[in-house]
């Protein structure tokens, strides 16, 4: 057979020739624009930029103080603007360990915390003792955050172990632990709720996002995304704001669940990263992670782009956005190529960056003038410095999103341990 080729028609080898070379030549331009696209960073430096005040303290007494949702505010904002004493070095005030992955943080309602471990417990703690209250066994894994109010505590469950039902969300009495209602789910949620004027929101990965009412679960209205939607939802101008798996962040009515505007997260050329981090709202601005890399900062009343920053890896982490000293509004967020990020949230520019030596999945949280984050890869939690990015503290345990306050002492979620910690000055 050697030889063979030399029987086949010239023009049939030349037309084949070329073919292959062209081939090669799309190949090389495809991965050329891929890489750009997946690598290269995006600026917008007219785009639109609302000024905010700062947020102060909340009113109420130590017994009505309230954590009620996933990231603090109904915007997620993740930043709780403590009284300067809130800060390291701390004092151990009482542990407990749930022996589960704490992967989300607690919420508090006056003297009670209620944190969800990812086994699907639920747990109801004494705030001031560490004391347990009650448990409740909610399902076979869970993955986020309750929401709370005076008489009520929220929950999804990602597993509920039992055949045929895929995922649930549950109403529980906040003081017993008693179910109130429960509603059976199409498919699982890893979706920490949004509470807000007798509504609950929140997605599934099936893509569909509820709207029920908080008091008997029954559907308001329902909105189907393109992709799983994993984040909590976020409220800002009457709209809610998420992302989901298709690579799409949007914008619905709060009201009606109708679409308001749709954008892409313009990612690579054979298709886009996916949106697992929880949007920040604020600036007229929507921003969140996607897992192309990067950071994105989209016009909250349009969808318009308004600048991306590449990382070197997956941006799973939510941004904690604060007016800092001596910066100016800053976003906050970590990737795991390892690196803490600071930038600026008008243009996306660089203001710090510390690099944690360990892939960084979870969420910081600002607390006064000191930025909390995990690090997974080396199971530590890191204080910096807002405007510096200098260690102000440091804890050998911790994966995810570590640190709530209450505007006295802080709690720190462990890799499987809450603890709480008073500040010594």
């Amino acid at each position: 057979m050697r030889g063979w080729w030399r029987r086949i028609p010239r023009r049939w080898l030349l037309a084949a020739i070329g073919g292959a070379v062209v081939l090669l030549a799309g190949a090389a331009v495809a991965a050329y624009f891929y890489k750009r696209d997946r690598t290269g960073s995006v600026y917008h430096p007219h785009a639109r930029f609302v000024p905010m005040p700062a947020p102060t303290l909340p009113k109420a007494g130590p017994e009505r103080f309230a954590w009620p949702l996933y990231g603090y505010t109904k915007n997620h904002t993740r930043n709780f603007p403590a009284p300067a004493n809130v800060r390291p070095p701390f004092r151990r005030v009482w542990s407990h360990d749930t022996h589960s992955l704490l992967e989300f943080p607690p919420v508090i309602y006056g003297d009670r915390i209620y944190q969800l471990a990812d086994s699907g417990t639920l747990y109801a703690y004494d705030k001031h003792t560490g004391t347990v209250l009650w448990t409740r066994q909610l399902g076979t894994l869970s993955a986020s955050t309750p929401a709370v109010d005076a008489k009520t505590v929220y929950a999804t469950v990602l597993e509920t172990g039992i055949s045929g039902i895929a995922g649930r969300v549950w109403a529980l009495n906040a003081a017993t632990g008693q179910t109130r209602w429960h509603r059976d789910l199409s498919s699982p949620s890893e979706s920490s709720p949004l509470l807000d004027r007798g509504r609950l929101y929140f997605g599934s990965q099936g893509g569909l996002v509820y709207a029920l009412d908080a008091r008997n679960g029954q559907v308001v209205w329902t909105y189907q995304a393109a992709g799983s939607v994993k984040a909590s939802p976020t409220l800002a101008y009457g709209n809610l704001y998420f992302g989901d798996y298709s690579g799409r962040v949007q914008a619905i009515s709060e009201q009606t669940g109708r679409r308001v505007w749709l954008a892409s997260s313009e990612g690579a050329l054979f298709g886009s990263g996916t949106f697992y981090s929880t949007c920040a709202v604020i600036y007229g601005r929507v921003f969140l992670g996607n897992t192309d890399g990067r950071m994105y900062a989209y016009d909250a009343f349009s969808g318009s782009l308004d600048w991306a920053v590449q990382t070197g890896n997956y941006v799973y982490s939510s941004p904690a956005i604060a007016d800092t000293p001596g910066l100016g509004p800053t976003v906050y967020f970590g990737s795991y190529d390892g690196t803490f990020y600071a930038l600026d949230a008008r243009s996306g520019a660089r203001r710090w960056t510390f690099d944690a030596h360990g892939r960084i999945s979870g969420s910081p949280t600002v607390i006064g003038r000191i930025v909390y984050f995990a690090d997974l890869g080396e199971k530590i939690t890191y204080g910096l410095g807002v405007s510096t990015g200098r260690v102000e503290y440091r804890a050998d345990t911790g994966s995810f999103d570590p640190v709530i306050s209450d505007s006295h002492d802080i709690y720190l979620s462990g890799t499987t341990g809450l603890y709480d910690l008073a500040p010594t000055g």
